[in-house]
């Protein structure tokens, strides 16, 4: 019987590198690939997830054989990344069902703890449509016009992380929209269409490893947890 728990997990759609020749959510922390240990916190769950993979083309085949040299067996629908997010996004969504709920969450951000997860979950089928979210810690200061910023009240903003969580059919009909450039997550396509977007608190060590010294940051978490 399917599970009513499904997590498109999105890993790359044009295989971005963090300055070497593998794409970053293949790089390695602890002797193995960024994006396994992703993988491996949603399958550490107490309840199945149905795992929906976004990878770039051409490194779907790279992904094969590491499953079949390293015996990393799962089942899981592996789809093609797109030219943006959305179109990655949008071609995942094709994999769901009407009557799931469901995690969107970025392949390199490894440090979701599995408590974290399912409580993101729990929010997800009770309110709908929940990102978890953070406070800035820095002062903040606006880009203006000919190089000069003006300083602007951190307190009116927040940091945006994934896993972001839908009811299944919101996620379907938020992405039969057409493009915008100003989809710049899953919450911003889920909101153009009306639908009110939650917040839950986020998780301080869910980062983004998206640079160099990002790396340099996940050993040092690894190391103490």
């Amino acid at each position: 019987m399917q599970g009513k728990h499904q997590a498109i997990i999105v890993a790359g759609g044009s295989g971005s590198r963090m300055g070497g020749n593998v794409a970053k959510q293949f790089m390695e922390l602890d002797n193995k690939p960024i994006l396994v240990h992703t993988i491996e916190k949603f399958l550490s769950l107490s309840f199945e997830v149905e795992i929906i993979l976004v990878l770039p083309a051409d490194y779907k085949e790279y992904w094969r054989d590491y499953c079949f040299n390293n015996r990393l067996t799962f089942r899981h629908t592996l789809v093609s990344g797109g030219i943006t997010r959305f179109h990655s996004v949008k071609n995942a969504v094709k994999y769901l069902r009407k009557d799931t709920i469901t995690a969107v969450h970025d392949g390199v951000r490894p440090f979701v703890t599995k408590e974290f997860l399912e409580e993101m979950y729990k929010d997800g089928e009770e309110r709908g449509a929940v990102i978890p979210v953070t406070s800035p810690i820095d002062s903040m200061r606006i880009k203006l016009k000919r190089g000069l910023t003006q300083i602007t009240d951190r307190d009116l903003y927040y940091m945006v992380q994934t896993p972001q969580v839908f009811r299944s059919d919101i996620l379907i009909k938020a992405y039969d929209q057409a493009y915008s450039p100003q989809f710049t997550d899953d919450a911003s396509v889920v909101e153009a269409m009306g639908e009110k977007i939650e917040i839950a608190p986020g998780l301080p060590m869910n980062i983004k490893l998206t640079r160099p010294e990002d790396m340099m940051l996940g050993r040092a978490i690894l190391s103490v947890s």
